[in-house]
């Protein structure tokens, strides 16, 4: 290949790169060793978050940063290449190892951090790994950030910021990370209840908290059955934790236990099992502390946070309890956003991301569960005997890959479906589109009362799209 040849080729993949965006609906996200979840650029993002830091004077004389991140085996080469990115600016690191996300977010301010990074790919496979930064005060940094951190990545040169030589930052282990959280996450329990005389099957995805979640459950002294905790940097997410609750179902009738947990990869979400074998979801466990915290008169503004792929079902349970319910964007982040600036203690996704703000500043799997655990406690009730207060009205999701994004209004066609569809459902139930944000896809979520119905809306409207935007 010519040098000519070369350099235009060199000139377009930079293109290509400066029109992707970096961050997805939470964080950056990626195949290892596939852009942008590549050592070069995962050190540019460790530059320019160093470069952030170092701008204006923090909490610390150089700034710092703890580092955890998940079990999957790419971790060690994002681990090396963030660390290298921060330290040429002057920042120093504090490893912690595997340790589930909101544990970050806590030892960040625990430690009087300047900010937290979290190195997973969340639920996804072990080939996948990604980014998450939180802010020195324990929340997952604004969009504004991304963006500067995007704009500094792609636009700026990052060579010409280093740090001077004598001020090269410097690296450290940190050994008790996982007692810290540990006894964080037990705080969230009351004081006047143990978990004596409960058997727990606790499914770890072979993931973050496959070390501290056993520890918790069993300290606070529940009977604890557990799976998926013998990691091997491969086995993260495999038909295990969060996104296979029929592994942990199965296993509460084989041990005849009083409840299942299961976390994903890095332990910021969490499905339960009930008594009987049921899966209980995100939206299942709002409902559940909700409906408590409003007895006792702790949700204030009886009010209770979700996003747009909640299921209508939790309006209706909420609205006859005298609970509003206020829906935000896909992501917790847009969750605590909403919480933080109204006030609210609770809030979450029905794919298992659980907030309660009094304890957490994300979503927090083990302390989500625990809460269950304290409102069976309180009220004597088993986990089957409160999840069945909701009954889930159907829902179809249907997920198309599109070339291109649009405004979906400006789409041929696309309103008046909507429009005509909607006539249809007469109010029982509801429509929400939206694109991936992290993938070129399309996601078409339809409820109502007749699941053949909604199925054949939602493949009607999923199939305009795919022959507008292909």
């Amino acid at each position: 290949m010519s040098k000519k040849m070369k350099a235009e080729s060199a000139a377009e993949t930079k293109s290509e790169a400066r029109g992707r965006r970096l961050f997805g609906t939470d964080g950056i996200r990626g195949t290892a060793n596939q852009f942008p979840m590549t050592p070069d650029i995962v050190m540019k993002v460790g530059q320019a978050m160093g470069h952030i830091l170092t701008r204006e004077p923090g909490r610390n004389a150089a700034p710092k940063v703890v580092i955890g991140k998940d079990t999957r085996i790419s971790g060690y080469m994002v681990e090396l290449a963030l660390t290298s990115g921060l330290n040429s600016m002057g920042v120093h690191v504090q490893l912690v190892g595997p340790l589930p996300t909101p544990g970050i977010g806590f030892l960040t301010r625990n430690m009087r951090a300047d900010a937290g990074i979290v190195i997973s790919a969340s639920h996804n496979a072990y080939m996948d790994n990604g980014i998450k930064i939180f802010g020195f005060d324990g929340y997952k940094i604004p969009d504004s950030m991304e963006r500067e951190i995007e704009s500094l990545v792609f636009d700026a040169d990052l060579n010409s910021m280093l740090a001077k030589s004598q001020a090269i930052g410097r690296s450290k282990r940190i050994d008790d990370a996982d007692g810290r959280y540990i006894v964080y996450a037990k705080n969230a329990f009351p004081l006047e209840y143990t978990l004596d005389g409960l058997r727990i099957v606790l499914d770890c995805a072979n993931g973050a908290s496959y070390k501290v979640a056993p520890a918790i459950f069993s300290e606070l002294g529940a009977e604890c059955i557990v799976l998926g905790n013998q990691p091997n940097g491969f086995n993260i997410n495999d038909k295990a934790g969060a996104l296979y609750p029929a592994r942990v179902a199965e296993a509460v009738q084989q041990y005849r236990a009083d409840v299942g947990i299961a976390f994903d990869g890095d332990a910021d979400r969490v499905v339960m099992v009930d008594d009987k074998g049921n899966v209980v979801n995100g939206d299942h466990i709002l409902a559940v502390c909700a409906l408590h915290l409003k007895s006792q008169g702790r949700l204030p503004k009886n009010t209770v946070v979700a996003t747009q792929m909640s299921n209508f079902a939790l309006d209706k349970l909420m609205r006859e309890n005298g609970i509003q319910v206020v829906r935000t964007d896909v992501g917790d982040k847009y969750v605590v956003e909403e919480m933080r600036r109204n006030g609210y203690v609770l809030g979450g996704e029905q794919s298992g991301h659980i907030i309660f703000l009094e304890h957490t500043t994300t979503g927090d799997g083990v302390i989500a569960g625990l809460n269950v655990l304290a409102v069976m406690k309180s009220t004597g009730e088993s986990l089957s005997k409160l999840n069945e207060k909701m009954t889930d009205m159907p829902q179809v999701l249907v997920n198309t890959r599109v070339r291109r994004r649009e405004d979906l209004n400006s789409i041929k066609g696309y309103k008046e479906c909507i429009a005509e569809i909607e006539k249809k459902l007469r109010g029982e139930g509801r429509i929400f589109v939206r694109f991936s944000g992290t993938e070129p896809v399309i996601r078409v979520l339809v409820e109502g009362p007749n699941r053949q119905e909604i199925s054949r809306y939602a493949e009607e409207i999923a199939s305009l799209l795919e022959r507008e935007l292909s």
